[in-house]
């Protein structure tokens, strides 16, 4: 009778065992996938505009063309690089680029006003060339109308390592898959 008692709970045993694995395959086949998180969002703020405020002529080509100040609250704690870039997509044919700065430490939390447009900064960080043909900021400078200008701040789990003076398309290009977190704040300007 023992015998027969262990080869019914060897038996039982493994048809669980069988029963268990089979529904754990189809659990595992119905599965839906892990989420992708978002990046991570921030608070990019300016003592010069309100968000989607009116940016002062002091910042753009009809005053003195200087760099507003920025700042923003801390990245994640993976953060290696900052990149930030400010565009105007409200340019005629095409979104006009006006800022590329990239390599930023991960412990900036400002920008000055009146960044220098040297190609290597010496806070740390690089700039790359503007569609004005030029290392640095280039302020707002909208042929006629209102335009938008949109300063976006992303925080990577890499140092970028191009060399001074990368377009905008190899920077956005170079971020792919790194993105931490990001901010955006825009201002608009007009004549």
């Amino acid at each position: 009778m023992e015998v027969g008692r262990r080869r019914f709970l060897n038996w039982s045993w493994a048809g669980i065992g069988w029963v268990g694995l089979s529904l754990w395959g189809c659990a595992a086949k119905n599965q839906t996938p892990a989420k992708v998180e978002a990046p991570q969002t921030l608070k990019l703020s300016s003592s010069a505009f309100d968000p989607d405020g009116l940016i002062p002529a002091k910042y753009t080509c009809d005053g003195e063309n200087r760099s507003p100040a920025l700042s923003w609250d801390a990245p994640p704690a993976a953060t290696r690089s900052l990149v930030l870039l400010v565009s105007d997509p409200d340019a005629p044919g095409k979104t006009f680029i006006h800022w590329v700065l990239y390599d930023l430490p991960p412990e900036t939390r400002q920008l000055p006003e009146g960044m220098k447009a040297d190609p290597i900064l010496v806070q740390g960080g690089v700039q790359g060339k503007s569609d004005f043909g030029k290392y640095g900021y280039g302020g707002p400078c909208p042929p006629q109308g209102t335009h938008r200008y949109v300063f976006t701040l992303y925080a990577l789990d890499t140092v970028l390592d191009l060399p001074p003076g990368a377009k905008q398309a190899d920077v956005l290009k170079a971020i792919e898959g790194h993105i931490l977190a990001q901010a955006e704040l825009v201002g608009r300007y007009g004549r």
